[in-house]
């Protein structure tokens, strides 16, 4: 793959449904459980929103544009959470079917690492990908995440899902 496609991460606002529906594709949510309904998907845009009017060390999700032309192509944020003990934050993203295999997922999860270390609340970034999503998996790898091992991870709420744990040192 050549140089990373330049991407900018946009906070999240009301005008972003559209992009919420559209990443609600099967090709998009087969690791996570499916597409949501249209109610959840409402309820899930109203917590982007907030989160991105709060203070960005509660977390932040951003529509994914591709540059030049300001595209949107996907979605990708960090929020708190507690693992293994310890406060950290986690983070996730989607690229809609027509931009994916194309270093997009990259190069905004380079831009989510620099905004979570900003935010200077928690030393690490996790991901926790299926095992069988290889694309999130090489995503991980290649943005410089450490692989700490496979886990069961609960998403959605009541799913356990064999994850990998991939982790950031935000302080490196």
């Amino acid at each position: 793959m050549d140089a990373a496609p330049p991407v900018r991460l946009v906070p999240w606002s009301e005008g972003d449904f559209a992009l919420l529906r559209a990443a609600n594709a099967p090709e998009v949510t087969a690791y996570l459980g499916g597409p949501e309904t249209e109610e959840r998907l409402a309820r899930r845009h109203r917590r982007y929103v907030e989160m991105s009017g709060g203070p960005k060390e509660a977390g932040r999700m951003y529509r994914v544009v591709l540059l030049p032309g300001e595209v949107p192509v996907g979605t990708i944020g960090y929020w708190p959470l507690t693992w293994d003990g310890e406060r950290v934050y986690e983070t996730g993203w989607s690229v809609l079917p027509g931009f994916q295999r194309r270093g997009v997922a990259t190069a905004a999860a380079g831009a989510v690492v620099a905004l979570a270390r900003e935010a200077r609340m928690y030393r690490y970034l996790h991901a926790y990908p299926s095992v069988r999503n290889a694309a999130s998996n090489a995503v991980c790898r290649k943005a410089g995440f450490e692989l700490r091992g496979e886990r069961l991870f609960e998403y959605p709420a009541g799913r356990l899902t064999p994850s990998n744990d991939w982790r950031f040192d935000l302080e490196a």
